[in-house]
């Protein structure tokens, strides 16, 4: 219902995974009526295991957000997922504050929004590609590098940062290879290629091989073929951001190399504050290069702005009662 009846919380955070728990969990802790919309979709499920998460490296996924909904609600914080934990629109109201449309047309008021939504990898089109996301075929060596360190690991090269994957990926195996799909690298390229060991493979990658449910190599346009466990992969990193273009907050490009790999949106680095007065923003929708450990503590920054600035808010009320005759409150 779109009237005063509507629940009202402190905060709302729109986005269950970790920026979005970790916000949530500082806030509830501060004494804040705290309401999380999950809709379900975390970013990492087709990933077995965790790595490089202090305490909870080779956890399960699904097991750590398990534990993070059950912190947060244990500290009296609401969590809706399924259709009314997924956030459609939301709208500044006229006396301050926000109505947050939901899924199931429920709809909620809240004083600020904590928006971590995160963001969607567009992968390149490859049969068979996309069921083996997560498992070999990869893109961020620091959460996938030491389980096929040593093995052949080849780059799928659709733009200059390939050039930048293969070098960083060859720190955990020697047998690396830049397979020129859709991109060719310069000259230059190729002699720092050649000093790593690099070997470039040229042709378009026109499918994977797969015995046994394990990766085997790519075919190549022509007939030809290239062996490797794990194929590496630059997706495109879509910001979920439409409660925020909803509210006239735009995405901006995410740029490296001079080519565009992405979509963001802006807040300060170190409080997630948007441009947008009462939003902020936390993990990969705003930082699509964070990993988990750095987008939960984005989480805990913004929380803690959110609140100084509710306090803040809360102390200006008081202080107009107090000279008006009220009682402080």
């Amino acid at each position: 219902m779109d009237n005063a009846m509507t629940r009202y919380f402190d905060v709302v955070v729109v986005g269950g995974g970790a920026a979005g728990l970790a916000g949530a969990l500082t806030l509830a802790r501060a004494r804040r009526s705290v309401l999380v919309l999950d809709s379900g979709s975390p970013r990492n499920a087709p990933a077995a295991h965790l790595h490089g998460y202090l305490g909870h490296d080779g956890a399960s996924p699904a097991d750590l957000l398990a534990r993070g909904r059950a912190e947060v609600a244990g500290y009296g914080a609401e969590i809706r997922s399924g259709a009314a934990g997924t956030a459609i629109a939301a709208d500044r109201l006229p006396g301050g504050g926000f109505l947050v449309r939901c899924g199931d047309a429920s709809t909620v008021r809240a004083g600020r929004l904590l928006v971590a939504t995160g963001l969607v990898d567009e992968l390149p089109a490859l049969p068979g590609l996309a069921a083996r996301w997560g498992r070999d075929v990869l893109h961020c060596p620091y959460c996938h590098g030491w389980e096929v360190r040593d093995e052949p690991i080849a780059v799928l090269a659709t733009g200059p940062m390939s050039v930048h994957q293969a070098q960083l990926w060859r720190q955990w195996s020697a047998h690396v290879t830049l397979l020129a799909h859709t991109w060719h690298p310069t000259d230059e390229d190729r002699e720092l290629l050649a000093a790593r060991g690099v070997e470039v493979v040229e042709g378009e990658v026109t499918g994977l091989t797969v015995a046994e449910d394990r990766l085997t190599g790519v075919t190549l346009a022509g007939g030809a073929s290239a062996g490797c466990r794990a194929l590496v992969v630059a997706p495109r990193f879509t910001a979920r951001s439409g409660v925020l273009t909803g509210l006239g907050l735009p995405t901006t490009d995410l740029v490296r190399e001079g080519q565009v790999i992405g979509t963001c949106v802006d807040s300060d680095p170190a409080t997630g504050a948007t441009a947008l007065a009462g939003v902020w923003a936390a993990g990969n929708v705003t930082a699509p290069l964070e990993q988990l450990a750095g987008a939960a503590a984005q989480g805990v920054h913004a929380a803690v702005a959110i609140n100084t600035d509710l306090v803040a808010a809360e102390t200006l009320s008081a202080l107009e009662a107090h000279r008006a005759g009220g009682r402080a409150v």
